[in-house]
């Protein structure tokens, strides 16, 4: 019967398969997930639906399908699809849409990402509670089952992507692209193979059990491959997509992984070339270079927390133009302030051919201080930690409750903030060398540690 309790998270519906998400769970999530539709937007008459690669997300979307055409509504099946892609389906066709993923997570997991119409974010705080409380609500809406159709996207939303760039200004870089057996597969050679880019991908074929490496090219050792094939190939320029393809991350010339705030920076002086005096949102544990970069190209920097259903929020309630988060997702106002791995690759590249030189070369305006990367603390109270850590800190810096704690020293800070789901408290940190750094780590990982 699955459980609930374990797959309703902060952003979306995510768990081991079946022991948490199963059929029958899946079948009552799309059920709820209609009636929350028919509330919020009660002139809906279809929901959009997708699914990745993992083997898994056959049946759970039938079901889920079932589900929602048991509460009247139709049901539009794109088939495979990246979560970009669902997100694009939603804002073009206005509908509320399904993507069944566990993104970066292991081949035993699947899950839901949801939207309502137009790509609007449910979060915990915009329906997931709401749909958790529903589950067991038995009525089927007394209304005649919905119809499901399918419909092919893929070039539609190609197009779209390619729509972000001036195609005729690109020149031929060597590209090698690591969608990690991922949905990269599937749309980015729908993307790239009209481009004039000299195109390598690695481990393109779909396959959930991710035989060669994980999907999560947050982790260091998810890049080695690329990084040497990079290397092998005299490549300008690498991208390793995440398992759902919303996220990307870039490893330049000398193999060098590039950071999410590096790329959020080099992408904000890019829209804000086209947009000037545009607002671009950072989410808090982004490098202080970022809102620098936005202001020193005239754009208005507003800081958010971290987490998407925050950010196109506040992208929507600011008018934003761009948003970036160090965690390598990239959200556009004219893609339904949704993000995209691809949209946010294709305009490093427009960048790099436009430079003329090395992505090092052109990045390295940016690259002002050292950070410590996320670093996890498994503690018994978190609550209690934070407090701790506040207490040392007050009256010597600027604090912020934002998201977690925020400590800002003039030329040191960190963030520090409960994860979602496990008793873990996660630490960034940035200062201006490598040296002090390492040297502040020491110090408040000492202080957590206590």
């Amino acid at each position: 019967m699955g459980d609930p309790a374990a797959v309703f998270l902060a952003y979306d519906i995510r768990g081991l398969v079946p022991e948490h998400l199963d059929a029958d769970l899946s079948r009552r999530i799309g059920a709820a997930f209609a009636r929350l539709v028919r509330r919020r937007e009660p002139d809906t008459v279809r929901i959009v639906l997708g699914r990745d690669m993992r083997e898994t997300g056959v049946e759970l979307a039938a079901a889920f399908a079932d589900g929602v055409s048991s509460q009247g509504l139709d049901v539009v099946d794109l088939g495979l699809a990246s979560t970009d892609m669902l997100y694009f389906a939603s804002g073009h066709m206005d509908a509320p849409g399904a993507v069944f993923t566990a993104s970066h997570n292991p081949a035993g997991y699947n899950g839901i990402k949801l939207c309502l119409s137009a790509a609007k974010p449910v979060g915990r705080d915009t329906g997931l509670a709401e749909m958790q409380a529903d589950l067991e609500d038995p009525d089927a809406g007394g209304r005649a089952l919905g119809t499901t159709s399918t419909l092919d996207l893929l070039d539609a939303f190609a197009n779209h992507v390619r729509s972000f760039v001036d195609i005729s200004a690109l020149a031929p870089l060597k590209v090698v692209v690591d969608t990690a057996n991922g949905m990269g597969g599937l749309v980015v050679p729908a993307v790239f193979d009209s481009l004039p880019f000299d195109i390598e991908i690695m481990y393109a074929d779909l396959d959930g059990t991710f035989p060669n490496h994980p999907a999560d090219p947050l982790q260091a050792a998810n890049l080695v491959d690329l990084q040497e094939r990079v290397l092998a190939t005299g490549a300008d320029i690498g991208l390793a997509f995440d398992g759902d393809a919303d996220r990307v991350f870039l490893v330049d010339e000398a193999a060098r992984p590039v950071s999410g705030s590096l790329t959020t920076a080099l992408v904000a002086a890019t829209v804000l070339g086209h947009q000037p005096g545009a607002t671009v949102i950072h989410n808090l544990i982004c490098s202080k270079a970022v809102p620098e970069v936005i202001a020193e190209h005239g754009g208005r920097a507003v800081r958010s927390r971290v987490g998407h259903s925050y950010i196109k929020e506040l992208m929507a309630t600011e008018g934003a133009a761009f948003a970036g988060e160090h965690s390598g997702h990239y959200y556009f106002a004219d893609n339904y302030r949704a993000d995209s791995g691809l949209i946010a690759a294709l305009m490093v590249l427009e960048a790099l051919s436009a430079s003329g030189g090395t992505l090092s070369a052109l990045l390295a305006p940016y690259d002002r201080y050292a950070a410590s990367g996320e670093i996890n603390f498994r503690v018994d109270d978190t609550v209690a930690v934070i407090s701790r850590i506040t207490s040392h800190f007050e009256g010597g810096g600027r604090l912020d409750h934002t998201d977690g704690l925020t400590v800002d020293m003039g030329a040191w800070w960190f963030n520090l903030r409960p994860s979602n789901t496990e008793p873990l408290l996660r630490l960034n940190l940035e200062a201006p060398t490598a040296k002090d750094c390492a040297d502040r780590l020491a110090e408040v990982s000492a202080l957590i540690s206590q």
